[in-house]
């Protein structure tokens, strides 16, 4: 059965646009790695020193994709990040000298798409870029309805609004992108690496828990019990699916 998910549409004859970066982190050496490792034909990366800054940038000009240190200056990059959830889905990713589960939940918990820790390697940063800039292309059209219904669970993907036994639930971009994937196939059981590769849109390295601390978020915003899940099931020792209810 063919998986339903977003593809994306862009003619291979239109040049791909030149994607905007912003990167808050008060070390210098950081935003001088990340500057030389994204090409500037295709991207425009824009450093700054802090949380204080990256809330100027962020209201001056669109940015495609932000990255926030934790620990800055001013305005550290958990408040940064909630302050700009509070008014975009640009997509954010935390930059952590932590590992923690309770740590990654609070990267959620602020409004964070994803996390990468230092120190991390060139190829596994870019990788990352490339990876979740395809995914926003991918939001521009889609293979499954933009209208998905399951049991209590109303998702509308072109409002990007999510309803659950009739009341809306806020959801980031990461966790909606994660619910609409299952919910479009509702009843097929997912390994982590499948979602990590459908989802994320890159090959599962084993060395995250993204697609744990996902679920988990989701469960604690639409399940009656968290702890005791109906909506998203655990299937032991394979993955996870969206039950047909």
């Amino acid at each position: 059965m063919p998986l339903f998910h977003r593809t994306s549409q862009r003619s291979v004859d239109q040049p791909p646009p030149k994607r905007r970066i912003l990167v808050a982190d008060d070390d210098p050496s950081i935003g001088r790695l990340i500057q030389t490792a994204l090409p500037t034909q295709q991207y425009e990366t824009t450093v700054v020193a802090n949380g204080l800054e990256a809330l100027e940038a962020f209201e001056r000009e669109t940015y495609d994709l932000i990255f926030l240190d934790v620990m800055m200056p001013f305005v550290d990059g958990f408040d940064a990040c909630e302050r700009i959830r509070a008014k975009s889905d640009v997509p954010i990713v935390i930059i952590t000298a932590r590992e923690g589960t309770d740590d990654i939940v609070q990267d959620f918990r602020r409004g964070a798409d994803e996390y990468i820790t230092k120190p991390f390697k060139v190829a596994e940063f870019v990788a990352r870029v490339e990876a979740i800039l395809r995914r926003v292309d991918m939001q521009k059209a889609r293979t499954a309805p933009t209208f998905v219904q399951v049991g209590e669970l109303v998702i509308d993907a072109a409002a990007h609004k999510v309803a659950v036994r009739g009341k809306e639930v806020k959801l980031t971009p990461m966790e909606f992108e994660l619910l609409y994937f299952l919910a479009a196939n509702a009843g097929q059981v997912f390994t982590r690496e499948v979602l990590f590769r459908e989802v994320w849109g890159y090959e599962y390295v084993g060395e995250t828990n993204l697609v744990d601390v996902c679920v988990r978020r989701l469960r604690e915003k639409v399940e009656v019990e968290p702890s005791k899940p109906k909506i998203i099931t655990t299937v032991r020792g394979v993955g996870y699916k969206l039950e047909r209810l």
